[in-house]
């Protein structure tokens, strides 16, 4: 399949086959009625490489992976490339790539602001670290799994 939104043959979009993320297709669905615009892929896919250069620079450095997803520019960048092309996407399959990626950063950073509290007291330290471990976990596999549906062509589940 190629990433204009057209449709597969059929048996090959759906996730099917082995790998970690076979049996899930019943979250996918390459038909659409409105006709997607080869850029809006590649500009989801420059979306999805910001993220991942935030989410590397995170897991290289010393700073948590989750803190500079999204402290980081890249991903600040790629948030405001999301609203801007958002409304070009509505009611296509790229739009529930959109959805993920903004709710994957704002759930990030909602977490961030609850965990940040816990840092006054001594004993929570171990908890917010390991949280904050976890939650770059979740992001990086929120980024991972949306850029490999993307390349397939397959849009993504509502949450």
């Amino acid at each position: 399949m190629d990433c204009t939104g057209d449709t597969a043959p059929e048996g090959s979009a759906g996730g099917g086959g082995g790998g970690i993320f076979g049996g899930m297709e019943s979250f996918s669905s390459t038909a659409t009625t409105v006709a997607v615009d080869p850029r809006h892929v590649s500009y989801t896919h420059v979306m999805y490489a910001l993220h991942a250069i935030s989410i590397l620079t995170g897991a290289a450095g010393s700073a948590f992976i989750a803190t500079y997803f999204v402290f980081g520019l890249p991903s600040i960048i790629a948030v405001v490339m999301n609203y801007v092309r958002r409304p070009a996407v509505r009611g296509t399959w790229l739009e529930s790539h959109f959805r993920w990626q903004l709710r994957t950063f704002w759930i990030t950073l909602l977490v961030l602001v609850l965990l940040s509290p816990l840092v006054i007291t001594i004993i929570l330290i171990p908890v917010v670290i390991f949280a904050t471990i976890v939650l770059g976990l979740w992001a990086m596999y929120r980024v991972g799994r949306g850029w490999l549906a993307l390349r397939d062509g397959r849009s993504l589940p509502v949450s």
